[in-house]
């Protein structure tokens, strides 16, 4: 069988349709992910990826580069190994083959190499610490579950996953068009959530401090758990990030989904907690009582008729509160606005999981999501390695390609990372890499020259 062959460890095993007419088992298999990572991980491209072009010949190029980026394996049973490094692909492969991790964690790159900072440390001197790392960002949709209603927890379903959607197209806009940006991989964490990794070269050698102000610029979110109002909009004029991320994107997205979806006035506590948002208690009390009074109507549009009387109260000149001119405009940022853990983005050393890891709750491959398409993206028919391991068996998906994932549903978010990501991020690492090398045997002239 292919999965015994796989589990002895055998890399010249045969996927000969043995399997092809049996129902595997979804989810998560320590078997299955053997044969992931002999068939099937894209080793060569995250190589490419994590060297920046230092896997070359040009004699710019620094080939400690890779060998000093860390990565971590999670093993069976929560083993924790921190501080790996790898001088090659072939290595990387090698120890991903022989160790299975169940996950795979991407660092920084280090003055040295990791896996020997224990020698520098003995030196005396403090020459280990992280010079490069790619800006990061993790949205996980457990920090909406005070205002989704459908779901809670770890569970997620296509009424809250819009969500996410608005993360992507709030954060990625501001990264391009604020911030300059042209390298950015958005992925899918597996289960819950999203991961940005933003690769120019200027945005890993931001230093910590950069990275907070950056992290800072997306703050809106700022109430504690218990607050009732955790957003609050001051000063003359919005931000042009925030009216962009209002207009193009929260505003459409809480009117048309989320009053429905979420059935945001569909209950007394949930009108209340909406109610809670408004600094005003006059006009709650007003709106309150007018919602009592005509609970007449139908359930569908119940929703979107109690959002009309509230921003018909607060935006009709009536009310002169403290506070009132902005709150139409709060509560939709309540519910909609991109929630970071701004830890992840301001440091240097923090781990984010790698792409095409299998996360070890789901079976789902971590995948790259197209931001320009994002709203076509369905977490629940993201590759599981049970459906991996069925095309393999069952002579895959049209024809056979050079790689085994082109034989698969894999195939298509491979070749997406290529062309998207991966091959505009080398062309400009090499473009850069030649500028600064050019440039320095230009100054090397000049100082001959003198």
């Amino acid at each position: 069988m292919v999965i015994e062959e796989a589990v002895n460890g055998r890399d010249d095993m045969l996927i000969d349709g043995q399997m092809a007419d049996q129902v595997l088992p979804s989810g998560f298999n320590p078997n299955f992910l053997k044969l992931y990572y002999v068939k099937l991980f894209p080793y060569g491209d995250i190589f490419r990826w994590m060297s920046y072009g230092n896997d070359g010949k040009h004699p710019a190029c620094d080939k400690s580069y890779f060998g000093r980026r860390e990565l971590s394996f999670t093993l069976e049973n929560d083993i924790y190994l921190r501080f790996l490094s790898f001088n090659s692909v072939s290595e990387l492969e090698k120890g991903i083959r022989e160790k299975c991790p169940f996950k795979i964690d991407i660092g920084p790159v280090y003055s040295v190499d990791p896996a020997k900072r224990h020698a520098y440390a003995q030196s005396g001197e403090n020459v280990f610490k992280p010079v490069e790392r790619e800006l990061i960002f993790d949205i996980d949709i457990t920090d909406y579950d005070d205002v989704r209603y459908c779901c809670s927890g770890a569970d997620v379903c296509l009424d809250c996953w819009p969500l996410m959607t608005a993360a992507i197209k709030v954060i990625n806009t501001a990264l391009r068009d604020d911030f300059g940006f042209r390298h950015i991989l958005w992925v899918y964490s597996g289960r819950r959530g999203v991961h940005c990794w933003v690769c120019d070269g200027k945005a890993r050698r931001l230093t910590n401090e950069q990275r907070a102000a950056i992290a800072d610029y997306f703050r809106v979110y700022k109430g504690s758990e218990n607050s009732k109002k955790k957003v609050s909009l001051t000063g003359h004029a919005l931000h042009p990030f925030l009216v962009r991320s209002y207009t193009e994107v929260l505003k459409d997205l809480f009117e048309q989904t989320l009053l429905s979806s979420q059935q945001i006035f569909s209950t007394e506590d949930k009108c209340e907690k909406v109610l809670e948002m408004i600094p005003d208690e006059s006009v709650s009390a007003e709106l309150r009582g007018r919602w009592q009074k005509r609970s007449s109507g139908s359930k569908d549009n119940i929703n979107a008729v109690r959002w009309e009387h509230l921003k018909h109260t607060l935006q009709s000149g009536r009310h002169k509160g403290q506070g009132l001119r902005r709150c139409v405009e709060e509560i939709v940022f309540s519910f909609s606005y991109p929630r970071l853990d701004m830890e992840v983005s301001k440091h240097m050393n923090h781990l984010l999981k790698a792409p095409f890891c299998v996360h070890p709750k789901t079976g789902r491959v971590c995948v790259p999501i197209d931001p320009v398409h994002c709203h076509d993206f369905d977490p629940t028919t993201v590759p599981t390695l049970s459906q991996l391991l069925q095309e393999l068996n069952s002579g895959g998906m049209g024809q056979e390609g050079d790689n085994d994932w082109d034989r698969t549903s894999l195939g298509e978010s491979v070749r997406f990372f290529r062309s998207s990501f991966l091959e505009p991020l080398l062309k400009s690492c090499k473009e850069e890499m030649e500028s600064a090398y050019n440039s320095k045997l230009q100054q090397s002239k000049n100082s001959m020259i003198w």
